[in-house]
């Protein structure tokens, strides 16, 4: 069975542009994929931030950990195996104050695990998780494509495997109406012709 799994991120939910418009990815995924399965993992309800206990826990040898520990890299490996089961990938990114939302980095500190997700080589770096196809939709007041919180992503995404990243956005969310919806509609075109 074809995944699709669905990452959201924003802390208003279905009230977010981010949100509507990954859901209208998955809604043109679905018409294409009749028989394909959808995973949402939503961050803004659940999405723990590392701090010293969390990485002791992920870094202490599975023999020797409390059950407080194991539960830590239960929840890690339960995000990962979402994402090696998944067929494709589409992420909704807002940007706040001029970053991507801690919950959504709080997600990639629990998936960036040496030996497990990536590995260091003579060559540098190297990605283990399956190379599928990952759709990024950034929202944002402004116009911010190409700068930092993309790179960001973008490089973070590549490091543990994946190279197929196509990037969607719907930019001067907050310069007006009219700015809003020319956002909207070419955010919205780009993914349908994802599926034409």
């Amino acid at each position: 069975m074809t995944t699709l799994l669905q990452i959201t991120s924003s802390i208003t939910g279905d009230n977010s542009h981010s949100t509507t418009l990954t859901n209208s990815f998955v809604a043109r995924w679905k018409a294409a994929n009749p028989q394909g399965k959808v995973v949402v993992r939503d961050l803004s309800s659940h999405s723990p931030h590392l701090d010293g206990a969390r990485l002791q826990a992920l870094f202490t040898p599975e023999e020797q950990r409390t059950a407080e520990q194991q539960a830590v890299v239960d929840y890690s490996d339960e995000l990962i195996n979402e994402l090696r089961q998944a067929d494709a990938i589409v992420i909704g990114i807002p940007l706040y104050n001029f970053g991507i939302p801690s919950t959504l980095k709080a997600w990639f500190d629990h998936i960036a695990r040496a030996g497990v997700t990536f590995r260091y080589t003579s060559n540098g770096p190297e990605g283990l998780l399956p190379n599928v196809p990952v759709y990024v939709v950034s929202t944002r007041g402004g116009h911010y494509a190409g700068g930092p919180a993309d790179w960001l992503v973008d490089t973070f995404l590549k490091f543990v495997g994946y190279n197929n990243i196509t990037n969607i956005y719907a930019e001067g969310l907050a310069l007006g109406e009219e700015s809003v919806a020319k956002a909207v509609t070419s955010a919205s075109s780009e993914i349908e012709a994802l599926f034409a």
